[in-house]
């Protein structure tokens, strides 16, 4: 999940190179709600062995309510820090 401020707009999305992907975030290269919302902070990810894992819990996430999104980080990033430094 990407944001560009703490309880800021959301973006969910899954992706094979998580590095690679956030860094074309961040850099601007890729057009569209992500470049539009400036969402470049990687608040919360997952690691999937299986792609269709991942995309299946990606579907899960877009669904739920903000509210359980925001639990969800929280949990694991109390202070909704940009977490790109320790993925790379």
């Amino acid at each position: 999940m990407m944001t560009n401020k703490p309880g800021g707009v959301l973006y969910i999305g899954v992706t094979a190179d998580l590095i690679r992907r956030t860094s074309q975030h961040r850099a601007g290269e890729i057009e569209g709600f992500t470049q539009r919302y400036r969402l470049y902070q990687p608040v919360y990810f997952e690691r999937h062995d299986d792609i269709r894992d991942a995309i299946l819990r990606e579907k899960t996430l877009k669904k739920w309510n903000r509210a359980w999104k925001d639990e969800l980080i929280t949990t694991t990033n109390p202070a909704w820090n940009d977490l790109y430094a320790g993925i790379l």
